[in-house]
């Protein structure tokens, strides 16, 4: 059964990778991998056995059975396993089996009722655009 549900979320992922130009495959901490060390990656990755230390890449899932222990930088992250740490993210979403303990800060948020969250949550300001940004210059300097 793992055999081919592992098999079907390649070939997801390898369908939504057409669209970025890029035949891309997540990288994938099976469960009873235990990595220690920092990570980087351009691409997602999932993550259900154990890391220590640093995650930075694009998108991030760490799964029910996964934990993490570190700071996380990403653009999205899916938390349905264990986060000890920051998480500094555009995008979270916490599902009700998450276990966050520690702070993180985001730009958009989804939490399922249920998640357990021992920190705080910070949302980030979105970064203003050329526009906007010109305009409040303009503003301040004609006071």
């Amino acid at each position: 059964m793992k055999k081919i549900r592992r098999t079907i979320y390649l070939k997801i992922a390898r369908f939504l990778g057409r669209g970025r130009g890029a035949n891309s495959v997540p990288t994938i901490i099976a469960e009873n991998t235990n990595i220690k060390g920092n990570i980087i990656s351009s691409g997602t990755l999932h993550v259900d056995g154990t890391v220590e230390g640093d995650v930075t890449c694009d998108e991030l899932i760490i799964g029910v059975k996964g934990s993490v222990t570190g700071t996380i930088k990403a653009q999205s992250m899916y938390l349905y396993g264990t986060l000890n740490g920051q998480a500094l993210v555009e995008s979270l979403s916490i599902a009700q089996t998450a276990r966050l303990m520690g702070d993180a800060r985001h730009k958009t948020i989804a939490i399922e009722p249920g998640a357990f969250i021992e920190g705080r949550c910070i949302r980030s300001k979105p970064e203003l655009s050329v526009v906007e940004s010109k305009t409040l210059t303009k503003a301040k300097i004609a006071e």
